[in-house]
């Protein structure tokens, strides 16, 4: 059996700071516990704040220091996203919940034994592993061994400096264990004070004493978790993460937001954790609601709702975190806020499951139908859903009504470009495309721009006359009859015309001119060609 630990050390100060607006947070911030800090980023290092210090101690060396709280909520969210990240790779994940500090960190263990054929062994699943946690923007150790409690252990002594640590089998777990702390697990924790006063500190200076007096002066607890890092005795059966079936995520911010940049920010951080729950199930998503929950004295007079809801819906399902992000600010330029906004809840439960579109080489047609699809979708972020319109042919032979215009559906253009890539057998292409060369060569032109009204031309000797130049006509006529079921019949004879010029249009005349009103008689532009 062979586990992998991920060990977060900075878990609440990076969540912590995560939140916190971008102008802030290269300044020096601190994680406080009741009186003493917990953790300090780089930036209050350098001003002499340490782990430890008294509140009053740490302010007096950097008075402009952030101070934060630990808020078990936010960091235990932030852990579920690295599990599910975890959970896209192996179905078994579970929480180390027993091994490394009781706050501030967390611990995610994969058992992977099955997985490394599927992945190439271990060294690749490590390389994967390292990509698929960078979007998160947390601190990872990572470590491996043959128990789980062993690489959790393991985790928790790596760092930057000393390398991540894995041992493939027990003898080497052993080796890379006799200089780990012994407060690392629960039982060595709650004897620290003994222990280490009686230079016992490591699981190899307690390996090395005869277990019977260990057992005697310190029960068998402590024997007993030894045992079961090193791999002497068996491990618990773990409590496997099960991922929901939908995605709910939370984000309180610490000030009120009011601007696209504030609100974007704190919805950026709940995009990753998303992606990540999609992808644990290979998914993609097709949907998802952001809702932006405003000050409660604020609700009081009953005018300003509750939270304003913002929903995307994707024309083509995508785990792609840059995009959602580029759809997410379009739609909030042009969102208007009834009050201030004080917390993020982001749901989704419209996804898409499958195996992801292979990206090409080369550029191919389905490429291009990807990148129109994204194009639709930004610009009805940007504009509105009913202010992207098609065109939808018509049965009627009337040119002013032979197309329709309607607003483009995000459902109805994702599936059009995933159909249209599916390449059609000969036996049922060949009679369409035969009938479809048929219907070309019989095709008459038409203009690429039509007329919103018809345009009354001069006449000369029975020649139409256009900006006060006479135009030959070239082709026609083409006759047009049609509209007896819905409105006054159109009867007209259409010819292809040139202007001195050399530039083409398109006439029409009544094909019967006397027995149409007076002012329907004579000739007319209906369009030009380009």
């Amino acid at each position: 059996m062979l586990w992998i630990a991920l060990h977060l050390p900075r878990l609440s100060l990076e969540s912590w700071l995560a939140v916190l607006p971008p102008d802030q947070r290269e300044q020096p911030a601190a994680l406080m516990g009741p009186s003493e800090v917990l953790m300090c980023n780089s930036a209050a290092q350098r001003l002499g704040v340490r782990p430890g210090l008294q509140r009053v101690t740490a302010r007096a060396l950097a008075p402009q220091l952030l101070l934060g709280r630990i808020d078990a909520a936010r960091d235990r969210q932030a852990l579920t996203s690295v599990a599910h990240v975890a959970l896209a790779f192996t179905p078994a994940v579970c929480w180390a919940d027993l091994v490394g500090p009781a706050t501030a960190t967390g611990t995610v263990l994969l058992q992977v034994q099955a997985s490394l054929r599927y992945f190439g062994g271990l060294a690749a699943l490590l390389q994967r592993l390292r990509a698929a946690v960078v979007p998160l923007n947390c601190t990872v150790q990572f470590a491996s061994a043959p128990t789980a409690h062993g690489a959790a252990v393991l985790a928790c002594c790596a760092d930057t400096r000393s390398g991540e640590l894995h041992a493939t089998h027990l003898a080497q777990l052993e080796e890379l264990l006799d200089a780990a702390p012994l407060w690392l697990i629960d039982a060595g924790r709650a004897q620290w004070d003994a222990l280490d006063r009686m230079g016992l500190g490591t699981f190899g200076a307690v390996r090395r004493l005869p277990r019977p007096a260990l057992r005697r002066r310190f029960g068998p607890a402590l024997l007993d978790e030894i045992d079961t890092v090193l791999g002497a005795r068996s491990d618990p059966p773990p409590a496997w993460i099960t991922l929901p079936e939908t995605f709910e995520a939370r984000l309180e911010l610490l000030t009120c937001a009011d601007t696209t940049d504030q609100l974007l920010h704190g919805a950026q951080l709940l995009i990753e954790p998303l992606l990540a729950w999609a992808r644990a199930q290979q998914a993609r998503v097709r949907r998802c609601t952001l809702f932006m929950h405003h000050e409660r004295h604020r609700r009081q007079s009953g005018e300003i709702p509750a939270a304003t809801e913002l929903s995307i819906a994707l024309a083509e399902v995508s785990c792609d975190a840059a995009h959602l992000s580029l759809l997410l600010r379009e739609r909030l330029a042009h969102l208007s806020l009834p009050a201030p906004t004080l917390e993020l809840r982001l749901h989704c439960d419209d996804v898409v499951r499958g195996s992801p579109l292979s990206t090409d080489l080369f550029a191919s047609a389905r490429g291009e139908r990807e990148g129109l699809v994204r194009l639709i979708e930004r610009l009805q972020a940007r504009l509105g859903e009913g202010q992207v319109q098609q065109l939808r042919p018509m049965a009627d032979h009337r040119p002013e009504r032979d197309v329709l215009l309607h607003a483009v559906s995000a459902d109805a253009v994702g599936s059009v470009a995933r159909h249209a890539g599916r390449r059609p057998s000969p036996a049922r292409s060949a009679v369409p495309e035969r009938a479809c060369r048929a219907a070309q060569a019989v095709t008459v032109p038409r203009p690429v721009w039509l007329l919103d009204e018809p345009q009354r031309l001069a006449e000369r000797q029975s020649r139409p006359w256009l900006d006060g130049q006479p135009l030959q006509l070239l082709c026609g006529p083409e006759r047009i009859e049609a509209g007896w079921w819905d409105a006054p019949l159109a009867g007209r004879d259409y010819f292809i015309a040139q202007t001195p010029e050399g530039a083409l249009v398109w006439l029409y005349r009544a094909r019967l001119p006397l027995s149409v009103a007076e002012d329907a008689q004579g000739w007319f532009l209906h369009g030009r060609f380009g």
